[in-house]
Protein backbone atom coordinates (compact mmCIF):
# COMPACT_ATOMS: atom_id res chain seq x y z
CA UNK A 1 0.00 0.00 0.00
CA UNK A 2 0.92 3.30 -0.35
CA UNK A 3 3.61 5.11 1.48
CA UNK A 4 3.20 8.10 3.61
CA UNK A 5 5.92 11.19 4.08
CA UNK A 6 5.74 13.61 7.14
CA UNK A 7 4.73 16.56 4.95
CA UNK A 8 1.27 14.83 3.34
CA UNK A 9 -1.30 13.28 5.51
CA UNK A 10 -2.01 9.50 4.52
CA UNK A 11 -4.17 9.02 1.62
CA UNK A 12 -7.75 7.64 3.91
CA UNK A 13 -8.31 3.80 1.98
CA UNK A 14 -11.72 3.27 0.24
CA UNK A 15 -14.06 1.08 1.57
CA UNK A 16 -14.19 -2.05 -0.37
CA UNK A 17 -17.66 -2.14 -2.10
CA UNK A 18 -20.07 -4.77 -1.34
CA UNK A 19 -19.78 -8.23 -3.40
CA UNK A 20 -22.53 -7.69 -6.47
CA UNK A 21 -25.77 -10.21 -5.01
CA UNK A 22 -25.15 -14.03 -6.53
CA UNK A 23 -27.09 -14.52 -9.49
CA UNK A 24 -30.03 -16.56 -9.31
CA UNK A 25 -29.45 -20.54 -10.06
CA UNK A 26 -30.95 -21.35 -13.31
CA UNK A 27 -30.20 -23.34 -16.40
CA UNK A 28 -26.81 -22.79 -17.60
CA UNK A 29 -26.70 -21.16 -21.34
CA UNK A 30 -23.65 -23.30 -23.30
CA UNK A 31 -20.37 -21.23 -23.36
CA UNK A 32 -19.74 -19.60 -26.55
CA UNK A 33 -17.00 -20.05 -28.99
CA UNK A 34 -14.48 -17.34 -28.80
CA UNK A 35 -11.54 -18.28 -30.85
CA UNK A 36 -9.62 -15.45 -30.52
CA UNK A 37 -9.76 -15.27 -26.53
CA UNK A 38 -9.50 -18.83 -26.52
CA UNK A 39 -6.23 -18.59 -28.38
CA UNK A 40 -5.08 -15.45 -26.08
CA UNK A 41 -6.00 -17.66 -23.19
CA UNK A 42 -3.68 -20.62 -24.76
CA UNK A 43 -1.13 -18.56 -25.31
CA UNK A 44 -0.92 -17.33 -21.58
CA UNK A 45 -0.82 -20.53 -20.38
CA UNK A 46 2.09 -21.20 -22.21
CA UNK A 47 3.84 -18.51 -21.01
CA UNK A 48 3.42 -19.86 -17.55
CA UNK A 49 3.43 -23.16 -18.02
CA UNK A 50 6.48 -23.68 -19.87
CA UNK A 51 8.50 -20.28 -19.85
CA UNK A 52 7.10 -19.80 -23.59
CA UNK A 53 7.69 -16.58 -25.63
CA UNK A 54 3.97 -15.43 -26.14
CA UNK A 55 5.91 -14.35 -29.92
CA UNK A 56 6.54 -17.72 -30.73
CA UNK A 57 3.22 -19.30 -29.41
CA UNK A 58 0.63 -17.34 -30.56
CA UNK A 59 1.39 -16.95 -34.14
CA UNK A 60 1.60 -20.14 -34.20
CA UNK A 61 -1.55 -20.80 -32.81
CA UNK A 62 -3.23 -18.61 -34.98
CA UNK A 63 -1.92 -20.45 -38.30
CA UNK A 64 -2.75 -23.62 -37.07
CA UNK A 65 -6.48 -22.66 -36.22
CA UNK A 66 -6.76 -20.36 -39.31
CA UNK A 67 -7.71 -17.29 -37.30
CA UNK A 68 -7.60 -14.52 -39.08
CA UNK A 69 -8.38 -10.68 -39.73
CA UNK A 70 -10.05 -8.81 -36.60
CA UNK A 71 -9.80 -12.07 -34.79
CA UNK A 72 -6.27 -12.29 -35.47
CA UNK A 73 -6.26 -8.69 -33.96
CA UNK A 74 -8.00 -9.12 -31.00
CA UNK A 75 -5.87 -12.35 -29.89
CA UNK A 76 -2.84 -10.14 -30.34
CA UNK A 77 -3.91 -7.36 -28.64
CA UNK A 78 -5.14 -9.56 -25.99
CA UNK A 79 -2.43 -12.28 -25.75
CA UNK A 80 0.60 -9.56 -25.59
CA UNK A 81 -1.16 -7.12 -23.61
CA UNK A 82 -2.36 -9.10 -20.94
CA UNK A 83 1.47 -10.69 -20.63
CA UNK A 84 2.98 -7.31 -20.68
CA UNK A 85 0.69 -5.61 -18.10
CA UNK A 86 0.99 -9.27 -15.55
CA UNK A 87 2.02 -7.05 -12.35
CA UNK A 88 -0.52 -4.65 -12.89
CA UNK A 89 -3.53 -6.90 -13.56
CA UNK A 90 -2.27 -9.39 -10.52
CA UNK A 91 -2.13 -6.45 -8.22
CA UNK A 92 -6.14 -5.42 -9.28
CA UNK A 93 -6.73 -9.03 -9.17
CA UNK A 94 -5.22 -9.42 -5.49
CA UNK A 95 -7.47 -6.98 -4.13
CA UNK A 96 -10.35 -8.03 -5.63
CA UNK A 97 -9.92 -11.55 -4.30
CA UNK A 98 -10.93 -13.63 -0.86
CA UNK A 99 -7.59 -15.56 -2.13
CA UNK A 100 -4.02 -14.51 -2.36
CA UNK A 101 -3.56 -14.68 -5.74
CA UNK A 102 -0.84 -17.73 -4.44
CA UNK A 103 -3.38 -20.20 -3.83
CA UNK A 104 -5.33 -19.35 -7.12
CA UNK A 105 -5.39 -22.21 -9.83
CA UNK A 106 -2.76 -21.34 -12.38
CA UNK A 107 -5.77 -21.62 -14.77
CA UNK A 108 -7.71 -19.69 -13.22
CA UNK A 109 -4.85 -16.89 -13.17
CA UNK A 110 -4.51 -16.96 -16.98
CA UNK A 111 -8.51 -16.16 -17.11
CA UNK A 112 -8.12 -13.51 -14.84
CA UNK A 113 -5.28 -11.26 -16.20
CA UNK A 114 -7.05 -11.63 -19.75
CA UNK A 115 -10.20 -9.99 -18.17
CA UNK A 116 -8.85 -7.58 -15.93
CA UNK A 117 -6.88 -6.66 -19.10
CA UNK A 118 -9.64 -6.44 -21.50
CA UNK A 119 -12.09 -4.37 -18.60
CA UNK A 120 -8.60 -2.12 -17.13
CA UNK A 121 -6.93 -1.74 -20.27
CA UNK A 122 -9.00 -1.80 -23.54
CA UNK A 123 -12.48 -0.83 -24.62
CA UNK A 124 -14.29 -3.40 -24.62
CA UNK A 125 -17.24 -2.97 -22.93
CA UNK A 126 -17.18 -4.41 -19.45
CA UNK A 127 -20.29 -6.88 -19.66
CA UNK A 128 -18.73 -8.16 -22.83
CA UNK A 129 -15.20 -8.35 -20.90
CA UNK A 130 -16.77 -10.29 -17.75
CA UNK A 131 -19.09 -12.95 -19.62
CA UNK A 132 -16.40 -13.37 -22.49
CA UNK A 133 -13.58 -14.64 -19.93
CA UNK A 134 -16.43 -16.27 -18.14
CA UNK A 135 -17.91 -18.65 -20.42
CA UNK A 136 -14.08 -19.57 -21.14
CA UNK A 137 -13.76 -20.33 -17.73
CA UNK A 138 -17.00 -22.53 -17.50
CA UNK A 139 -15.78 -24.08 -20.50
CA UNK A 140 -12.45 -25.31 -18.95
CA UNK A 141 -12.96 -25.86 -15.59
CA UNK A 142 -16.71 -25.61 -14.88
CA UNK A 143 -18.92 -23.42 -13.20
CA UNK A 144 -17.45 -22.92 -9.72
CA UNK A 145 -14.56 -22.12 -11.07
CA UNK A 146 -16.45 -19.73 -13.59
CA UNK A 147 -18.81 -18.10 -10.39
CA UNK A 148 -14.98 -17.08 -8.60
CA UNK A 149 -13.77 -15.60 -11.89
CA UNK A 150 -17.06 -13.97 -12.63
CA UNK A 151 -16.95 -12.26 -8.58
CA UNK A 152 -12.94 -11.46 -9.09
CA UNK A 153 -13.93 -9.51 -12.47
CA UNK A 154 -17.23 -7.72 -11.22
CA UNK A 155 -15.18 -6.02 -8.46
CA UNK A 156 -12.70 -4.98 -10.74
CA UNK A 157 -15.43 -3.01 -12.95
CA UNK A 158 -15.74 -1.07 -9.95
CA UNK A 159 -12.76 1.12 -10.95
CA UNK A 160 -10.79 2.05 -13.94
CA UNK A 161 -7.03 1.93 -13.92
CA UNK A 162 -6.42 5.15 -13.04
CA UNK A 163 -8.81 4.88 -9.63
CA UNK A 164 -6.90 1.20 -9.57
CA UNK A 165 -3.01 3.07 -9.93
CA UNK A 166 -4.30 5.29 -7.10
CA UNK A 167 -4.98 2.75 -4.41
CA UNK A 168 -2.49 0.25 -4.56
CA UNK A 169 0.54 1.90 -6.33
CA UNK A 170 3.39 3.60 -3.60
CA UNK A 171 2.83 7.59 -2.95
CA UNK A 172 4.70 9.29 -5.58
CA UNK A 173 6.01 11.91 -3.17
CA UNK A 174 8.16 8.97 -1.30
CA UNK A 175 8.77 6.38 -3.77
CA UNK A 176 8.34 8.30 -7.33
CA UNK A 177 10.18 5.09 -8.64
CA UNK A 178 8.14 2.64 -7.51
CA UNK A 179 4.74 4.45 -8.38
CA UNK A 180 5.80 4.85 -12.11
CA UNK A 181 6.86 1.51 -12.12
CA UNK A 182 3.33 0.23 -11.15
CA UNK A 183 1.68 2.45 -13.27
CA UNK A 184 3.25 1.16 -16.45
CA UNK A 185 3.43 -1.91 -15.63
CA UNK A 186 6.95 -2.74 -14.73
CA UNK A 187 8.57 -4.62 -11.98
CA UNK A 188 10.78 -1.78 -9.66
CA UNK A 189 14.46 -2.74 -10.29
CA UNK A 190 13.52 -2.12 -14.03
CA UNK A 191 12.01 1.40 -13.81
CA UNK A 192 15.63 1.73 -11.48
CA UNK A 193 17.57 0.67 -13.89
CA UNK A 194 15.86 3.00 -16.42
CA UNK A 195 16.24 5.96 -14.26
CA UNK A 196 20.14 5.18 -13.47
CA UNK A 197 20.49 5.26 -17.20
CA UNK A 198 18.37 8.40 -17.94
CA UNK A 199 19.74 10.04 -15.21
CA UNK A 200 16.38 10.79 -14.14
CA UNK A 201 13.59 10.08 -12.11
CA UNK A 202 11.25 12.47 -13.73
CA UNK A 203 9.01 13.09 -16.56
CA UNK A 204 11.77 11.13 -18.93
CA UNK A 205 11.39 8.32 -16.37
CA UNK A 206 7.90 8.13 -17.19
CA UNK A 207 8.25 8.79 -20.71
CA UNK A 208 10.44 5.96 -21.54
CA UNK A 209 8.25 3.71 -19.54
CA UNK A 210 4.92 4.47 -21.25
CA UNK A 211 7.12 3.99 -24.40
CA UNK A 212 7.73 0.44 -23.16
CA UNK A 213 4.38 -0.29 -21.53
CA UNK A 214 2.85 0.47 -25.11
CA UNK A 215 2.92 -1.94 -28.70
CA UNK A 216 5.63 -1.41 -31.12
CA UNK A 217 5.03 -0.98 -34.75
CA UNK A 218 6.60 -4.09 -37.16
CA UNK A 219 10.58 -3.13 -38.04
CA UNK A 220 11.77 -4.13 -41.37
CA UNK A 221 15.53 -4.35 -42.67
CA UNK A 222 15.58 -4.43 -46.99
CA UNK A 223 18.79 -6.48 -48.01
CA UNK A 224 21.23 -4.22 -48.81
CA UNK A 225 21.94 -4.92 -52.88
CA UNK A 226 18.64 -6.78 -52.99
CA UNK A 227 16.07 -4.10 -52.54
CA UNK A 228 16.09 0.00 -51.37
CA UNK A 229 13.61 0.85 -48.39
CA UNK A 230 11.61 2.96 -50.60
CA UNK A 231 10.86 -0.48 -52.56
CA UNK A 232 10.34 -2.36 -49.31
CA UNK A 233 7.84 0.34 -48.29
CA UNK A 234 5.95 0.37 -51.59
CA UNK A 235 5.83 -3.74 -51.63
CA UNK A 236 4.50 -3.50 -47.73
CA UNK A 237 2.98 -0.32 -47.72
CA UNK A 238 4.33 0.60 -44.75
CA UNK A 239 6.74 3.87 -44.05
CA UNK A 240 10.18 4.04 -44.89
CA UNK A 241 12.20 4.70 -41.58
CA UNK A 242 13.75 8.24 -40.27
CA UNK A 243 16.78 6.98 -39.38
CA UNK A 244 18.20 3.52 -41.05
CA UNK A 245 19.00 3.78 -44.56
CA UNK A 246 17.07 0.30 -44.94
CA UNK A 247 14.73 0.59 -42.26
CA UNK A 248 10.48 0.54 -43.09
CA UNK A 249 8.04 0.83 -40.35
CA UNK A 250 4.45 -1.44 -40.53
CA UNK A 251 1.89 -0.42 -38.13
CA UNK A 252 1.25 -2.41 -35.35
CA UNK A 253 -1.58 -5.16 -35.45
CA UNK A 254 -0.61 -5.17 -39.36
CA UNK A 255 -0.63 -9.33 -39.21
CA UNK A 256 2.12 -11.82 -39.78
CA UNK A 257 4.96 -10.13 -41.35
CA UNK A 258 6.11 -13.65 -42.05
CA UNK A 259 3.55 -13.70 -44.79
CA UNK A 260 4.61 -10.40 -46.69
CA UNK A 261 6.20 -11.62 -50.27
CA UNK A 262 9.54 -9.45 -49.45
CA UNK A 263 9.87 -11.16 -46.40
CA UNK A 264 9.27 -15.41 -48.15
CA UNK A 265 11.65 -14.42 -50.86
CA UNK A 266 14.74 -13.46 -48.50
CA UNK A 267 14.51 -9.48 -49.88
CA UNK A 268 14.10 -8.83 -46.27
CA UNK A 269 13.64 -9.63 -42.61
CA UNK A 270 12.35 -8.38 -39.41
CA UNK A 271 14.73 -6.23 -37.64
CA UNK A 272 14.51 -2.86 -35.25
CA UNK A 273 15.69 -0.22 -36.66
CA UNK A 274 17.79 0.21 -33.91
CA UNK A 275 19.72 -3.10 -34.60
CA UNK A 276 19.95 -1.76 -38.14
CA UNK A 277 21.94 1.68 -36.80
CA UNK A 278 24.05 -0.63 -34.86
CA UNK A 279 25.29 -3.11 -37.47
CA UNK A 280 25.66 -0.49 -40.20
CA UNK A 281 27.04 1.92 -37.57
CA UNK A 282 30.38 -0.36 -37.45
CA UNK A 283 30.31 -0.39 -41.13
CA UNK A 284 31.38 3.06 -41.82
CA UNK A 285 33.75 3.57 -39.45
CA UNK A 286 36.97 4.44 -41.60
CA UNK A 287 39.95 2.12 -41.12
CA UNK A 288 43.15 1.97 -42.88
CA UNK A 289 44.30 -1.03 -45.09
CA UNK A 290 42.97 -4.09 -45.86
CA UNK A 291 38.22 -4.42 -45.26
CA UNK A 292 37.58 -7.40 -46.66
CA UNK A 293 37.29 -9.47 -43.48
CA UNK A 294 34.26 -9.04 -41.17
CA UNK A 295 33.00 -11.23 -38.15
CA UNK A 296 30.03 -11.39 -36.01
CA UNK A 297 30.79 -13.19 -32.79
CA UNK A 298 27.06 -13.82 -31.68
CA UNK A 299 25.45 -14.17 -34.87
CA UNK A 300 22.42 -15.84 -33.83
CA UNK A 301 19.56 -16.36 -35.13
CA UNK A 302 20.65 -13.79 -37.67
CA UNK A 303 19.53 -10.59 -38.19
CA UNK A 304 22.53 -8.05 -37.97
CA UNK A 305 24.37 -11.22 -39.76
CA UNK A 306 22.53 -10.56 -42.59
CA UNK A 307 22.80 -7.11 -42.71
CA UNK A 308 26.33 -7.36 -42.46
CA UNK A 309 27.00 -9.90 -45.05
CA UNK A 310 25.02 -7.94 -47.60
CA UNK A 311 27.52 -5.16 -47.01
CA UNK A 312 30.53 -6.95 -46.79
CA UNK A 313 29.49 -8.43 -50.50
CA UNK A 314 28.60 -5.28 -51.64
CA UNK A 315 32.39 -4.32 -50.23
CA UNK A 316 33.98 -7.29 -51.76
CA UNK A 317 34.47 -9.42 -48.59
CA UNK A 318 33.48 -11.71 -46.35
CA UNK A 319 31.51 -12.50 -43.21
CA UNK A 320 32.37 -15.26 -40.34
CA UNK A 321 29.68 -15.97 -38.01
CA UNK A 322 30.60 -17.52 -34.33
CA UNK A 323 26.66 -18.98 -32.65
CA UNK A 324 27.32 -21.31 -29.54
CA UNK A 325 23.48 -23.10 -30.49
CA UNK A 326 23.24 -25.31 -33.45
CA UNK A 327 19.98 -24.77 -33.40
CA UNK A 328 20.43 -21.15 -34.08
CA UNK A 329 23.24 -21.56 -36.04
CA UNK A 330 20.72 -23.15 -38.22
CA UNK A 331 19.05 -20.39 -38.38
CA UNK A 332 22.14 -17.95 -39.39
CA UNK A 333 22.89 -20.36 -42.47
CA UNK A 334 19.31 -20.29 -43.17
CA UNK A 335 18.58 -16.48 -43.02
CA UNK A 336 21.57 -15.07 -44.69
CA UNK A 337 21.83 -17.87 -47.53
CA UNK A 338 23.35 -16.68 -51.01
CA UNK A 339 25.41 -14.25 -48.95
CA UNK A 340 29.27 -14.95 -48.72
CA UNK A 341 29.15 -15.86 -45.18
CA UNK A 342 30.90 -18.74 -43.13
CA UNK A 343 29.09 -20.31 -39.76
CA UNK A 344 31.32 -21.76 -37.14
CA UNK A 345 29.73 -23.31 -33.95
CA UNK A 346 31.12 -22.98 -30.89
CA UNK A 347 31.58 -20.75 -27.32
CA UNK A 348 33.10 -17.21 -29.47
CA UNK A 349 35.43 -16.96 -26.25
CA UNK A 350 37.22 -19.78 -27.07
CA UNK A 351 36.86 -19.93 -31.06
CA UNK A 352 40.10 -20.72 -32.97
CA UNK A 353 39.68 -18.36 -35.28
CA UNK A 354 42.95 -16.25 -35.99
CA UNK A 355 43.75 -13.17 -33.20
CA UNK A 356 43.82 -10.47 -35.18
CA UNK A 357 42.45 -11.89 -38.02
CA UNK A 358 39.31 -9.13 -39.00
CA UNK A 359 39.17 -5.79 -40.09
CA UNK A 360 35.59 -5.30 -38.51
CA UNK A 361 34.01 -7.31 -35.50
CA UNK A 362 30.37 -7.19 -34.09
CA UNK A 363 29.93 -8.39 -30.33
CA UNK A 364 26.08 -8.35 -30.10
CA UNK A 365 26.42 -9.90 -26.68
CA UNK A 366 24.09 -11.83 -24.90
CA UNK A 367 22.40 -9.68 -22.09
CA UNK A 368 18.58 -8.89 -19.96
CA UNK A 369 16.97 -7.82 -23.24
CA UNK A 370 15.61 -4.68 -20.81
CA UNK A 371 15.76 -2.75 -23.83
CA UNK A 372 13.41 -4.75 -25.91
CA UNK A 373 10.79 -5.74 -23.17
CA UNK A 374 8.16 -4.22 -25.37
CA UNK A 375 8.30 -6.75 -28.53
CA UNK A 376 8.91 -9.53 -25.66
CA UNK A 377 5.98 -8.85 -23.52
CA UNK A 378 6.37 -11.81 -21.34
CA UNK A 379 10.18 -10.99 -20.52
CA UNK A 380 9.78 -8.04 -18.00
CA UNK A 381 8.10 -10.37 -15.15
CA UNK A 382 10.94 -13.52 -15.95
CA UNK A 383 13.99 -11.62 -15.75
CA UNK A 384 15.23 -10.90 -12.22
CA UNK A 385 18.10 -8.79 -11.25
CA UNK A 386 20.17 -11.33 -10.25
CA UNK A 387 20.50 -12.29 -14.22
CA UNK A 388 22.30 -9.10 -14.40
CA UNK A 389 25.90 -10.13 -12.78
CA UNK A 390 26.87 -13.59 -15.23
CA UNK A 391 26.04 -11.60 -18.53
CA UNK A 392 28.21 -8.92 -17.68
CA UNK A 393 31.12 -11.50 -16.68
CA UNK A 394 30.49 -12.76 -20.33
CA UNK A 395 29.78 -9.97 -21.72
CA UNK A 396 33.21 -8.69 -20.88
CA UNK A 397 34.87 -11.92 -22.00
CA UNK A 398 33.59 -11.69 -25.24
CA UNK A 399 34.17 -7.86 -25.92
CA UNK A 400 38.13 -8.25 -24.52
CA UNK A 401 38.15 -11.55 -27.11
CA UNK A 402 36.72 -9.75 -29.66
CA UNK A 403 39.36 -6.80 -29.48
CA UNK A 404 41.87 -9.94 -29.79
CA UNK A 405 40.20 -11.90 -32.90
CA UNK A 406 40.06 -7.57 -34.71
CA UNK A 407 43.83 -6.64 -36.35
CA UNK A 408 45.83 -3.34 -34.86
CA UNK A 409 43.47 -0.71 -36.35
CA UNK A 410 40.13 -2.37 -36.92
CA UNK A 411 37.15 -1.66 -35.35
CA UNK A 412 34.85 -3.61 -32.85
CA UNK A 413 31.44 -2.72 -31.81
CA UNK A 414 30.19 -3.72 -28.32
CA UNK A 415 26.17 -3.86 -29.13
CA UNK A 416 23.50 -5.15 -26.08
CA UNK A 417 19.74 -4.37 -26.05
CA UNK A 418 19.82 -3.14 -22.37
CA UNK A 419 20.47 0.00 -20.81
CA UNK A 420 21.07 -1.12 -17.39
CA UNK A 421 24.49 0.69 -16.85
CA UNK A 422 26.33 -2.48 -15.96
CA UNK A 423 25.97 -4.08 -19.45
CA UNK A 424 26.73 -0.60 -21.79
CA UNK A 425 29.13 2.13 -20.10
CA UNK A 426 30.46 -0.59 -17.39
CA UNK A 427 31.48 -3.13 -19.55
CA UNK A 428 32.89 -0.62 -22.10
CA UNK A 429 34.60 1.16 -20.01
CA UNK A 430 35.94 -1.49 -18.23
CA UNK A 431 37.89 -3.60 -21.02
CA UNK A 432 38.62 -0.46 -22.77
CA UNK A 433 40.77 0.36 -19.23
CA UNK A 434 42.45 -3.40 -19.37
CA UNK A 435 43.22 -3.18 -23.69
CA UNK A 436 44.08 0.52 -24.16
CA UNK A 437 41.69 0.63 -26.45
CA UNK A 438 40.75 3.39 -28.28
CA UNK A 439 37.08 4.79 -27.70
CA UNK A 440 35.48 6.00 -30.31
CA UNK A 441 32.31 9.22 -30.74
CA UNK A 442 30.11 6.29 -31.65
CA UNK A 443 27.75 9.26 -32.17
CA UNK A 444 29.39 10.46 -34.92
CA UNK A 445 28.29 7.26 -36.85
CA UNK A 446 24.67 7.35 -36.01
CA UNK A 447 23.60 10.85 -38.58
CA UNK A 448 20.57 12.16 -37.95
CA UNK A 449 19.93 10.58 -34.86
CA UNK A 450 18.53 12.77 -32.29
CA UNK A 451 18.94 12.93 -28.84
CA UNK A 452 22.86 11.26 -28.52
CA UNK A 453 24.58 13.36 -25.73
CA UNK A 454 27.46 11.22 -24.35
CA UNK A 455 31.03 11.43 -25.70
CA UNK A 456 31.17 8.04 -26.38
CA UNK A 457 28.48 5.78 -26.47
CA UNK A 458 25.15 5.32 -28.27
CA UNK A 459 21.96 4.77 -26.08
CA UNK A 460 18.70 4.93 -28.38
CA UNK A 461 15.31 4.71 -26.40
CA UNK A 462 11.62 4.12 -27.37
CA UNK A 463 10.48 7.13 -26.19
CA UNK A 464 13.20 9.16 -27.86
CA UNK A 465 13.85 7.49 -31.43
CA UNK A 466 11.00 4.73 -32.02
CA UNK A 467 13.48 1.50 -31.46
CA UNK A 468 14.46 -0.27 -29.08
CA UNK A 469 16.74 0.86 -26.30
CA UNK A 470 19.81 -0.19 -28.12
CA UNK A 471 23.47 0.38 -26.79
CA UNK A 472 26.22 1.10 -29.11
CA UNK A 473 29.83 1.50 -28.37
CA UNK A 474 32.61 1.73 -31.07
CA UNK A 475 36.29 0.42 -29.95
CA UNK A 476 39.44 0.77 -32.08
CA UNK A 477 42.36 -2.05 -31.03
CA UNK A 478 45.15 0.46 -30.80
CA UNK A 479 47.92 0.07 -33.83
CA UNK A 480 51.03 -2.20 -32.91
CA UNK A 481 54.28 -0.44 -31.81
Amino acid sequence: MNGNSSSRPSRPSRPRKPAPPRRRMGPERPPVEDPARLAALDTLRAVRQRDAYANLVLPKLLRERRITGRDAALATELAYGSARAQGLLDAVIGACSDRALSDVDGLLLDALRLGAYQLLRTRIPAHAAVASTVDLVRGGQGSGAAGFVNAVLRRITQQDEAAWIDELAPDPDTDPIGHVALANAHPRWIAQAFAEALGSRDEPLREALAADDSRPEVHLAARPGEVSAEELAAMTGGEVAPYSPYGVHLESGAGDPGDLDPLREHLAVVQDEGSQLCAVALTNVPVEGSDERWLDLCAGPGGKAVMLGALAALNGGTLDAVELAPHRAELVRKATKGLPITVHVGDARETELPEGGFDRVLVDAPCTGLGALRRRPEARWRRQPSDVAPLTRLQRELLTKALKLVRPGGVVAYVVCSPHLSETVGIVADVARRTGAERLDTKEFFPGVPNLTDPHNVQLWPHLHGTDAMFCALLRRPAEG
